[in-house]
């Protein structure tokens, strides 16, 4: 009778608790305060280290935690609750680089489909061309030497400003404790905090994000002329920003020309929104663009097995979801899933991120043709 393996009596809950007593943060101020100086100390790297090893052990079994952020804003603002600022984003970008093997996106990609992935391996990536992506978030990049990439809505470049930012900059500056959007069929709607203004922002978006498109430019029109906003003009990046990320070693890749849910649109509008952004960015940077964001990034409501094909058809390399999980070598190449922690705390955010390596995305937009 042959002997059966003893494997330690290790669980991810209990490194997790051992990783959770060990985190310093210097000082219960430093932890609220001083974001910037908030880090994991040497032991818990070490566990977390561990952890990921266990969970996301390379090669055959390998696990890629692809992470999505949007912005990274100067301060935080109460609007764009969801997005990290500076501080944060320093200590998430320090956090990967002592505690996970994170890669440019290409190198990625091509190590999973040849079962070549190191232990604990994970990219950056970000959605939709903001300013502070170039003026901000790289500096940070540049400190922790993360390679990242940056999937742009060509559209907005120069100037342009998305549905979504309308909206929560015309709630911002909307005078007044109260804005009247009986126009837009929401009544009178409460200004009078910085929470409420907030939760209007997020209660119309959520409103007009599925409306066809004419129309919700229609109801966004209404929401800016009740509040009286001017649209800012420096929210997204110009070209030169652009190239600029290129340059400095960063993967630019496509998220269509304007964002369209591609769900909601033809087919034929679907392919020149996609190609066409794809081209408009190889002008930029000067050489093929390789893979691609479905804008929203869901499957069955914003993208289809049809546009994963056609996705595939236009010869992209690969492109992403923003499905929960980690991609394992069974994963579809062209719905690799994305998540990132929302806690603001190293241990937590550590915590969740190792989680995320339990959960391999389905693929849940299968194309017709595979």
């Amino acid at each position: 009778m042959s002997k059966r393996l003893r494997l330690p009596t290790w669980s991810f809950h209990a490194a997790t608790r051992e990783l959770r007593d060990d985190v310093s943060f210097c000082s219960r101020e430093t932890q609220t305060v001083n974001a910037d100086k908030v880090s994991l100390s040497p032991l818990a790297c070490a566990i977390a280290r561990f952890a990921g090893d266990l969970l996301a052990p390379g090669r055959s079994r390998g696990r890629l935690a692809i992470l999505i952020y949007h912005r990274v804003l100067a301060q935080p603002d109460p609007l764009y609750g969801d997005e990290v600022d500076r501080a944060s984003f320093d200590w998430q970008m320090g956090l990967l680089a002592r505690c996970f093997s994170v890669l440019p996106f290409n190198e990625a990609v091509a190590r999973l489909q040849a079962n070549t992935l190191p232990p604990r391996a994970a990219c950056v990536t970000f959605d939709d061309g903001y300013r502070d992506n170039h003026d901000i978030a790289l500096s940070v990049l540049r400190k922790w030497k993360i390679p990242a990439a940056f999937f742009i809505a060509t559209s907005y470049l120069e100037g342009g400003c998305m549905w979504n930012d309308a909206i929560r900059e015309s709630i911002r500056v909307a005078p007044g404790t109260e804005l009247d959007l009986t126009d837009c069929g929401h009544g009178r709607r409460d200004l009078s905090t910085a929470g409420a203004r907030r939760d209007l922002a997020r209660y119309l978006i959520g409103q007009f994000k599925y409306l066809e498109s004419s129309r919700r430019a229609e109801m966004v029109a209404r929401v800016v002329d009740a509040s009286g906003a001017r649209m800012p003009t420096d929210l997204m990046m110009h070209p030169a920003q652009v190239r600029a990320l290129h340059d400095a070693g960063m993967t630019i890749g496509a998220h269509t020309a304007t964002h369209p849910i591609l769900a909601r649109v033809s087919v034929a509008t679907a392919r020149q929104e996609i190609a066409g952004g794809r081209e408009a960015l190889a002008q930029i940077v000067g050489r093929p663009i390789e893979f691609f964001a479905y804008p929203n990034g869901m499957p069955g409501a914003d993208y289809t097995a049809e546009h994963v094909d056609l996705v595939r058809a236009l010869g992209f390399s690969a492109a992403v979801s923003t499905v929960w999980g980690t991609a394992s070598r069974a994963s579809s190449m062209f719905e690799l899933p994305r998540f990132t922690p929302w806690d603001n705390t190293p241990v937590r955010f550590t915590a969740r991120l190792l989680h995320n390596y339990l959960r391999v995305a389905p693929i849940l937009a299968q194309p017709a043709s595979a």
